[in-house]
């Protein structure tokens, strides 16, 4: 009678042969990971853009508005999402 038990001692591959799966399981896990991260921070500049307030707050900031500009701007776009602050 061949079980498992006396597999590896009838010639057969052993008990080990059940970490081939998980090792390329492992390693196929590895590449999509370090492909997913490679490309993502090649899209660096491609994301999607702020919120409407951060991007607000950036023109305000480097100087492309002016304070009431930045005020009136901000009060709509707070109207505009039913008084979210």
């Amino acid at each position: 009678m061949n079980t498992m038990a006396h597999w590896a001692d009838s010639g057969g591959p052993g008990p080990w042969i059940l970490l081939f799966p998980l090792f390329w399981a492992a390693a196929i896990v590895g590449v999509v990971t370090l492909l997913r991260r490679t490309v993502g921070r090649a899209r660096g500049g491609q994301q999607q853009s702020d919120g409407p307030l951060e991007l607000l707050a950036h023109r305000f900031a480097s100087g492309e508005i002016d304070e009431d500009e930045y005020w009136m701007r901000l009060s709509v776009l707070r109207e505009s999402k039913g008084g979210a602050k």
